[in-house]
């Protein structure tokens, strides 16, 4: 494997090279006017500088250092004080944080302490703190946001680790467990970073229609970025989820004020002054990605000016306690944050050339093939396999796309010193935005767009008209940009949210029980508001009853009450959806603590195989697609099979869902159906069903239910008509032969 990696890294180095020594002596379009030779000029700085980060950034991920956990005494752990900030998050989010802090094990719970450092002094936090058996900070002067609000709270705390946790990120109950041995690894070890989960689809995931295809956007820069920052000790603190030495933080003074990204700045000061800092892979804590455009673009402004202004505030080629590589690594950070230049660029060489007849790069097809092909697939390859599968130069491509118009302005004016009036905090709130304004925030991607099609339009004429290949390459540059502005538009125009919580697929053992009966078995699913299970055979709880639910895990247990919603047939079996119902406050505490100690169920790595086209042909489909709700209650079955009546009549029951079945050939006012066996199927007529049959209401479902030779009837039934199934599709489709809701 490190020999594949290096073979990468180095052909994507030489190819690198040998790519850019071509377009620097033999590309420019000298001679072609005052406009193409600064658009030239342009786009080769950016290549230059990209290839320099990229190179910077392969190595580090072709050698990354996984730090070993040390095995301690769990005598010697110490007294952590952990610190969860909040301005004006609601109560209810902070109530999960706070719970999730409170689970965290220990070998000595008495040296955790937890303070809720609310910035908004409101009441309600207060009464949650004390609710919940927390300590509760404030502080009468509101200066330096974030900074200041930790910076206070350290006033009051002594313990020699310090945990910080945003108002939205729920810590897992390992999280010290698996980060306090890091600081016995060596002497001086600064802060220990966690990734940043989520346990909802980013906006880009859910958008896109892509939630269970692609990774969330932020998992590469966590699993894979940040590791190979381990090496060169550049590992980057992320504010959040992160233990920190407080020996540390009182060398740089407290957490960095007067800069907007404090987490960015300090941890640069804290490896400034000799501290190892090391980021690790495991998910420790999961947390709520923004939920609606404007937080997003909101959120990203904030952290390229942050970074931006850290390094011009703080010094950063000043400092010396830094080494090169270190400085380097920090530059190449920096850099990123101008990527929306780089993509502007990227977007205008082609069309400046199709649209406009304005020369960018002066070549030839074979030359391009020569120079330019190896050095795109190398880059390529060497980061879909050093990232793990996480990310690849297709989906960088979409990110940077939808990002770039929004940045332009807000690092350009950082750039130059021109700081934000207003920090403002990323909301929080699940929030839906109007169609109108999702297509405002659409406008410059769909212009873009159009210019792209007319582009796309003109070289395919002048392919025709003058019989040649030589345009091919900015065709194919075109339609790629065109795909991602194509892309960008669908995630702008968005996606209306389905659910109230978000759902985890889960394993949890589940009792449900009634007056009656009572099924132990495993949830599919999960969330605040329900649940739902599969089995391989239908069962029969009453519609109109609530059930009591009992929810285990290892450490937590959840007494709920639940009423179904629907019951759907699925391959292998039936899926049983249910509500929570009259929940209290100690049973959603309960079940926040099940629900949240686990790490998301989202993807971790990108399909192997999953084309362009497939990409674009999911979005088109699922946006016109009608939204299909299923609302039967109960499970149906069919079966298809004759039986004797009562009168010895030859009848067909076609349906049986315990409650009704679907009669051929009879419309008496009661029916007994002779099962075999000894087992006897009564029914009272109901209505009619038109030319498909007769409806009767079963009369004896609840003596037959429990019966294991009536079971064995049904498991017969479901046998056989799964055969039957497999011979109708084959002869052209399965015929439905009544209404979804006809009866429930």
């Amino acid at each position: 494997m490190r020999l594949r990696n290096r073979v990468l890294y180095w052909g994507t180095f030489i190819t690198s090279v040998i790519y850019i020594v071509w377009r620097t002596f033999f590309t420019l379009p000298f001679g072609y006017g005052n406009v193409a030779v600064f658009f030239g000029i342009y786009l080769l700085v950016v290549e230059i500088l990209g290839m320099l980060e990229s190179a910077n950034h392969f190595l580090g991920m072709a050698h990354p250092l996984k730090p070993e956990k040390p095995i301690v005494d769990p005598a010697l752990f110490p007294s952590v004080d952990v610190l969860i900030p909040t301005y004006n998050e609601p109560v209810e989010l902070l109530r999960k944080t706070l719970i999730g802090a409170k689970n965290m094990e220990y070998p000595d719970p008495s040296k955790v302490r937890i303070i809720l450092c609310d910035d908004g002094v409101r009441t309600e936090m207060k009464a949650l703190a004390e609710e919940l058996g927390v300590e509760y900070a404030t502080r009468v002067q509101h200066k330096h946001a974030k900074a200041g609000n930790l910076n206070e709270a350290l006033k009051i705390c002594s313990s020699k680790l310090v945990a910080v946790f945003d108002a939205d990120m729920i810590p897992l109950n390992h999280f010290l467990m698996e980060t306090v041995p890091y600081f016995f690894r060596e002497e001086k070890v600064g802060f220990i970073q966690t990734p940043q989960a989520f346990y909802n689809p980013d906006l880009f995931q859910y958008h896109l229609y892509s939630e269970h295809r692609i990774p969330d956007e932020q998992d590469y820069f966590y699993r894979d970025v940040q590791l190979s920052k381990n090496r060169d000790n550049v590992v980057i603190f992320g504010g959040s989820n992160t233990l920190l030495s407080r020996k540390a933080l009182d060398d740089v003074g407290g957490f960095k004020t007067g800069v907007i990204t404090e987490d960015f700045a300090t941890g640069m000061l804290i490896q400034n002054e000799g501290y190892r800092c090391y980021a690790i892979e495991k998910v420790c804590a999961i947390g709520l990605a923004p939920t609606d455009i404007k937080s997003l673009f909101k959120q990203r402004e904030r952290w390229a000016r942050g970074c931006i202004q850290t390094v011009r505030i703080v010094n950063l080629l000043g400092l010396k306690g830094l080494s090169v590589r270190q400085k380097i690594g920090y530059l190449s950070s920096i850099w990123y944050w101008y990527e929306p230049y780089k993509r502007l660029i990227y977007i205008l060489a082609p069309l400046l050339f199709a649209a406009f007849d304005i020369m960018v790069v002066r070549t030839t097809l074979i030359e391009v093939l020569i120079f330019w092909f190896p050095m795109y697939w190398f880059s390529g390859a060497a980061l879909k396999r050093l990232s793990r599968g996480i990310r690849t130069t297709k989906w960088t491509n979409i990110y940077n796309t939808i990002l770039f118009p929004y940045l332009l302005w807000p690092v350009l004016l950082e750039t130059f010193g021109i700081r934000m009036l207003k920090f403002s905090v990323t909301k929080k709130e699940r929030t839906t935005q109007s169609l109108g304004f999702r297509i405002k925030w659409a406008i410059p991607h769909a212009i873009l767009f159009g210019i792209s099609m007319y582009a796309i339009a003109r070289i395919i004429e002048r392919m025709f008209l003058e019989n040649t290949l030589a345009y091919s390459v900015i065709f194919f540059w075109l339609l790629i940009n065109a795909y991602n502005l194509l892309m960008s538009v669908f995630f702008m125009l968005g996606r209306e949210p389905m659910r109230n919580s978000e759902r985890f697929i889960a394993e949890i053992d589940v009792k449900l029980s009634s007056d009656t009966q009572c099924i132990q078995t495993k949830t599919s699913d999960i969330s605040e508001g329900g649940f739902s299970i599969r089995s391989p055979y239908p069962f029969y709880f009453d519609p109109e009853k609530t059930l009591d639910v009992q929810l285990q895990e290892k450490r937590w247990e959840a007494e709920m009450k639940a009423n179904i919603v629907s019951v759907r047939e699925i391959a292998g079996g039936w899926q049983y959806a249910y509500r929570f119902v009259d929940v209290s406050r100690q049973q959603m505490d309960h079940l926040y603590s099940i629900l949240y100690n686990r790490e998301p169920s989202l993807p971790t790595k990108l399909p192997d195989h999953v084309s362009t086209f497939e990409d674009l042909s999911l979005n088109v489909q699922r946006r016109f697609a009608k939204n299909t709700s299923f609302n039967r209650k109960l499970a149906r079955i069919r079966i298809h099979e004759t039986f004797f009546d009562d009168t010895l009549t030859n009848v067909e029951l076609r349906d049986f869902n315990y409650e009704y079945m679907l009669v051929h050939g009879t419309d008496r006012p009661k029916i007994e159906l002779d099962l075999e066996g000894g087992l006897v199927l009564k029914g009272e007529f109901s209505r009619e069903q038109g030319s498909i049959g007769s409806l009767y209401k079963v009369t004896n479902a609840q003596e037959l239910r429990d019966l294991p030779q009536f079971q064995a009837k049904i498991a017969s039934w479901i046998a056989k008509e799964k055969k039957a199934e497999i011979q109708r599709k084959k002869r052209g489709g399965l015929e439905d032969e009544f209404n979804e809701n006809e009866y429930l």
